[in-house]
């Protein structure tokens, strides 16, 4: 088998075999092929895509090119959650209790992130005390005793998809359907989880800025997680302003135990039951969304959540008492407030915007060596479709450094006010099972 016929084979259109798919996966994990050569088959697939089942033949062949956890310790059916990312996007810390109150294991392995804000680990890490570096063991059995457990990601997990996502980045194939869809998901399979539930976020805050993108992005996901064994659902959310009201670690981690606590904003809500209902229902543990939806907003109402949420804090070395008191959580030096500069309703907050403001003010790394100031951030006060006077306030600044001007600025510029009404944007735009 040669891989200038593998690249002459796919540039001509036509369907590559498992075998060669495997092949070139293999060889090009080992080093045994080039990446001029890597480069033009990635090209060939972003100009001619793949069919369903080269995707899930990518996919598996990448799951295969290193380590894959191995969960079946774990009683029940494990259930992971994945998003595409996007702005103050807080669904974990309220999911992997939430849903484990229900019955539901939650196995989460997650990482620490770059851009705007960390990642699930970083905020987690704002509570005192709380860590993730625990033993597999470790993990396994906190999850058949809580149903809930978040370890940082290790070992050799799909080194394929590091390498092939490298050389995508500089050969301008990182937009390819078939290429994103076959990198998350040997992620999460090789994860160990039994079903996957995915919140693809579309908007001006997402990967994903339109609507048809985001949607072939999901049913191409959900295919192949189904192709390979893996109950897989998805929903495909809107992200043209921050989901919910913080953007910043600790003001995060508030805002989760305010939604456990059936206080948080509506559309973090509202988005939380939709895809812990689809987790649900995926673990069988209800017999249709509606039961599923039941189940978690009784969870939320009688208090079990907040209790799931607590038991999870302490049983990973986190102080529990943050969830009653969130004044513990590391607080920034400043708040300022941003005044609106007329009467009228928001029409528009640019998601990506108050992401990178708040990235500005120390939230996230611009690169994997950057320091996280967990305290800072920003907290929203008005969203897309309310009504504001002038001089009440937009947002606060969250900041430990007292000139914030340049932010400021990118924040006013970022958000606009009409004179006429507006309306909210859809919140949940899709939702895909097969």
């Amino acid at each position: 088998m040669r891989m200038y016929d593998i690249i002459e084979k796919k540039r001509d259109g036509k369907e590559l075999s498992r075998e060669e798919i495997h092949y070139f996966i293999e060889k090009y994990t080992n080093g045994e092929i080039p990446d001029y050569q890597a480069s033009a088959l990635m090209m060939a697939i972003y100009l001619r895509d793949m069919t369903t089942e080269e995707r899930a033949e990518l996919t598996t062949a990448m799951v295969e090119s290193g380590d894959q956890i191995d969960l079946s310790a774990i009683e029940g059916i494990k259930v992971d959650k994945h998003s595409t990312g996007g702005v103050g996007d807080t669904t974990t810390l309220v999911l992997a209790p939430l849903v484990a109150s229900v019955g539901v294991p939650v196995a989460k392995m997650s990482g620490r992130g770059l851009g705007h804000t960390g990642g699930t680990i970083d905020k987690l890490e704002s509570i005192p005390g709380f860590h993730v570096e625990i033993s597999n063991e470790e993990f396994i059995n906190l999850v058949n005793k809580n149903k809930a457990a978040v370890i940082g990601q290790s070992g050799n997990l799909t080194p394929a998809d590091k390498k092939l996502y490298s050389l995508r980045d500089v050969t301008a194939t990182v937009s390819s359907i078939p290429l994103i869809a076959s990198s998350i998901m040997s992620k999460k399979i090789a994860s160990g989880a039994d079903a996957i539930v995915l919140d693809v976020k579309t908007g001006a805050g997402a990967f994903m800025k339109e609507l048809e993108d985001a949607k072939e992005l999901a049913e191409a996901m959900v295919s192949i997680g189904n192709r390979v064994g893996r109950k897989t659902m998805a929903v495909i959310s809107d992200m043209s302003q921050p989901l919910g009201f913080a953007v910043g670690n600790a003001l995060e981690v508030k805002e989760a135990i305010d939604t456990l606590k059936g206080q948080g904003p509506e559309d973090l809500t509202e988005l939380c039951l939709t895809l812990g209902s689809q987790m649900v229902l995926l673990a069988d543990e209800a017999k249709d969304m509606e039961e599923a939806r039941a189940k978690l907003e009784q969870a939320i109402k009688s208090g079990k959540a907040f209790e799931q949420f607590k038991l999870f804090i302490e049983s990973q070395g986190g102080d529990p008492a943050v969830a009653d008191n969130p004044d513990q959580l590391p607080q920034a030096e400043y708040q300022v407030e941003l005044p609106a500069v007329k009467t009228g309703t928001i029409s528009e907050i640019v998601a990506d915007e108050v992401g990178t403001s708040a990235m500005m003010l120390g939230a996230g790394r611009a690169t994997k060596e950057s320091k996280i100031d967990l305290a800072v951030g920003i907290v929203l006060h008005k969203k897309i479709g309310d009504y504001v006077k002038e001089g009440e306030p937009l947002l606060t600044i969250h900041s430990n450094q007292e000139k914030v001007d340049e932010v400021r600025d990118k924040l006013y510029a970022s958000i606009k006010i009409s004179d006429s009404d507006q309306k909210a944007p859809s919140l949940v735009h899709d939702k895909i099972s097969q």
